[in-house]
């Protein structure tokens, strides 16, 4: 079958078409640093001057801090793109923000969900898939980009070297300061304290407090196990702080805040500090932070676990080794206050009643060793004598069934043999076991026998007399001479020479 010619030109144009649209779909995917290799007169300017573009330096505009009920991100935006229009910037979001975002319409402007969702694939729910620039700065709402060259200075300060985080404090009611931060991923602890400010124009710190626009590197943020967390400052530097990684905060250059701040109204601002709250205690719990401490400031502790009416934070343990041993941590420092708070409330109900009692197996060697529980222990053991029992309303009642104190402490016999338990709580089982001896021909025995290395008989002249030892914040009844006791139960040199539960499981050399 021959052509004619009508039937060729109209192939010809039909071919045409085609690698035109495949031509507009190729720059469309490619990284936006890299289209405008020929940009028109004064682009080549524009991008250079911030950073970003065509230029060696490229920067992507990252919002995420802001809340979808009332924010100035629309104008942060445009603000950034009046210096540069083709700057990339990336908002990112949980879910569609409503009421609905209104962003620019172009390329270089893109919303990113964060949240899987069925209707998406999956490399839509990670920031890192809209992010082709080597650097990101992460700008808070209420910021306004700042002169021509300051993100290119920012950058340039991250080259030199000497921190892996570069920051600029935004002129806001909050401006950033500087912070020194010890994370120990051990303790579940955070550590902050103010770095004394100096007269230069900038410093290096380990965290900062306030609003800041903050760059570093793409691979740098998206190495992080939770590189967009909220609220993503303090997300940020728990997880750079543990790296060794510092911020250098730039404090002669500051960006500009917006003249109409988000959150004018006091509702707003009821709202985002009630969310804020809420967001930064599921982080630190993600992140595995029980204990935050600010040194200095006259602080109060922040605890973030353990509570009466929470769970405890680790399962059921297995074989004498809890799960957050074999995790490099020891002991969430919630549960070790709960346990003290439950050990003083039982020898004051114990001591108030007549029961003799003593700091039994690891309670006894963590006071000796530490004048406290052990930091990787569980619970608290006490022995006492089965004949004083009865003098103790709530063993008797425990004997009968659970009894819970008028403190919320529960007291019950325990279903792994006949001693007894107190509970922090009805919901949170953190423990002091109680173990009923009795003597025999001098020596002293009970009745249940676990697996453990330590539950043995013992002579009763141990406790004749008892003896005041320091534990747990308090001063408890000890076996006198409880070197040689603890010693009898463990074998020599245990107090100088700690070890964990069941070194056969897990050993403390094996954990670092």
């Amino acid at each position: 079958m021959r052509l004619t010619r009508c039937q060729a030109a109209l192939g010809a144009a039909i071919a045409l078409n085609l690698l035109g649209l495949l031509y507009m779909s190729w720059l469309r995917h490619q990284p936006r640093g890299t289209r405008a290799r020929n940009p028109r007169p004064g682009a080549a300017a524009s991008n250079g001057a911030n950073g970003a573009g065509a230029g060696p330096y490229r920067v992507t505009i990252l919002v995420r801090e802001f809340e979808a009920f009332d924010h100035a991100v629309p104008e942060l935006v445009d603000s950034f793109l009046q210096l540069d229009p083709g700057l990339p910037v990336v908002v990112a979001a949980d879910t569609l923000p409503y009421p609905p975002l209104p962003l620019p319409r172009v390329p270089n402007v893109r919303l990113a969900l964060l949240q899987p969702a069925l209707d998406r694939p999956a490399a839509a729910s990670r920031p890192e898939t809209y992010v082709a620039t080597e650097f990101v700065a992460l700008v808070p709402d209420g910021a306004r980009a700042g002169v021509p060259g300051q993100l290119e200075r920012m950058v340039e300060a991250l080259r030199a070297g000497g921190a892996r985080l570069v920051a600029a404090p935004v002129a806001s009611a909050n401006p950033a300061r500087c912070l020194a931060l010890n994370v120990s991923v051990r303790e579940w602890t955070a550590r902050y304290s103010s770095r004394a400010s100096s007269a230069s124009a900038s410093a290096n710190c380990d965290a900062l407090d306030g609003d800041a626009v903050v760059v570093l590197r793409a691979r740098d943020l998206f190495d992080l196990p939770a590189p967009l967390a909220r609220p993503v400052g303090s997300g940020l530097f728990l997880q750079t702080a543990p790296r060794g990684w510092t911020v250098r905060l730039l404090l002669d250059a500051p960006f500009p805040a917006a003249r109409q701040p988000p959150l004018a109204t006091a509702h707003a601002r009821w709202k985002a500090e009630r969310e804020g709250r809420a967001r930064r205690a599921a982080l630190l719990r993600t992140l595995g932070i029980r204990l935050v401490l600010h040194d200095g400031d006259g602080g109060r502790p922040e605890w973030f676990g353990c509570g009466k009416d929470s769970p405890r934070c680790f399962g059921t343990v297995a074989g004498d080794t809890p799960a957050y041993l074999y995790e490099g941590r020891w002991t969430p420092p919630c549960c070790l206050r709960a346990l003290r708070e439950t050990a003083r409330h039982v020898v004051g109900v114990l001591e108030a009643a007549g029961v003799r009692y003593w700091l039994e197996g690891g309670s006894l060697l963590g006071a000796a060793r530490h004048g406290d529980i052990i930091p990787w222990d569980y619970d608290v053991d006490l022995g006492i004598y089965l004949e004083d029992v009865g003098s103790c309303e709530q063993l008797r009642g425990a004997e009968a069934g659970s009894v819970v104190d008028e403190r919320g402490f529960v007291w019950e016999k325990a279903v792994e043999g006949d001693f007894f338990r107190v509970q922090y709580s009805e919901t949170n089982h953190l423990h002091v076991d109680l173990w009923p001896f009795y003597p025999r021909n001098g020596v002293m025995t009970k009745d249940t026998w676990l697996d453990h290395r330590q539950d043995t008989e013992f002579p009763e002249h141990f406790l004749q007399p008892l003896v005041p030892l320091a534990f747990a914040g308090f001063v408890a009844q000890a076996p006198n001479n409880y070197r040689r006791f603890l010693e009898l139960k463990f074998g020599p040199g245990v107090i100088e020479n700690p070890e964990y539960p069941n070194p056969a499981l897990l050993s403390l050399a094996q954990s670092g």
